[in-house]
Formats: structure tokens, C-alpha cells, sequence
């Protein structure tokens, strides 16, 4: 009889011990799927962000800025390649606009640079020329 119930109380712990075991490892998988969900949406949160930035300040960026926004937009990159099997087509899409978004600011803002430092150089110029020209007046009135 108490061998009997003795059995009994041995069976309901390994169920215990197998159910524990059982939660444990569905929780450790659930973690898993989303920690690996919140790691993939961080890489797009963080595009979309720099997207923003990109759109409100890089009118006045200067060279380091922008070197520091190729550095950044690369380290984007490579987190979003990290994840790229795991997007869904819908995020893949947004990512592509927010891509597309980041390097049409990025070439404006290495056009608007160029602009800038030719109209500087234009600028030089002309005074090159008007000091030639003053110096030449200058000259043929002695």
C-alpha cells in the first residue's frame, strides 16, 4: 500500500518536473522570437529616425557631419543585413523608401556642398579679377 501510493507521489513530480521543463522551454523560445522581433524593428526605427534627421538638419551639415552620416548610414545597413531574411515584404518595402529617402538627402546635400564651394571659388574669382582690374587701373593712371 505505501509502496503503492509512494509510486504515485514519484509520478506526479515528473509530471511537475516534465511540465516545468515544458514551460521553461516554450518561454525560452517566445524570448527568442522576440528579442529577434524587437532587434529587427530597432534597425528600421533607427533608418526611419536617421531618414528624419537627415530631412531637418542636413542643410547644415559640414563635411564631418556628413562623414559621420555615411558612417552611420552604413552601420544601419549592415544591422538591417543582419535581418534581412526575417522581414516581412511589407517591411522590406519600407525599408527601401526609407533608403531611397536617405540618399536622395545625402546627393542633395553633396550637390548643395559642391554648389556652395564653386559659388565660393566664383566668388574668389571675381575678386581675383576686380583686384587685377583695380591693380591695372591703378597702374596705367601713373
Amino acid at each position: 500500500m505505501f509502496f503503492v501510493y509512494f509510486c504515485g507521489v514519484i509520478n506526479s513530480m515528473i509530471m511537475k518536473i516534465k511540465t516545468m521543463i515544458v514551460v521553461a522551454c516554450m518561454t525560452l523560445c517566445c524570448s527568442l522570437v522576440l528579442s529577434s522581433c524587437a532587434t529587427k524593428m530597432h534597425a528600421i526605427n533607427r533608418l526611419e529616425k536617421f531618414s528624419y534627421e537627415l530631412r531637418d538638419n542636413s542643410q547644415y551639415y559640414s563635411v564631418d557631419d556628413w562623414r559621420d552620416a555615411g558612417e552611420e548610414f552604413l552601420d544601419i545597413r549592415r544591422e538591417i543585413k543582419k535581418h534581412e531574411f526575417d522581414y516581412t515584404a511589407e517591411q522590406k518595402k519600407k525599408i527601401g523608401v526609407l533608403e531611397g529617402k536617405c540618399a536622395g538627402y545625402m546627393a542633395k546635400g553633396v550637390k548643395n556642398g559642391i554648389v556652395d564651394k564653386v559659388k565660393g571659388f566664383g566668388n574668389e574669382l571675381n575678386g581675383i579679377l576686380q583686384g587685377i582690374l583695380n591693380a591695372v587701373t591703378d597702374f596705367t593712371d601713373d
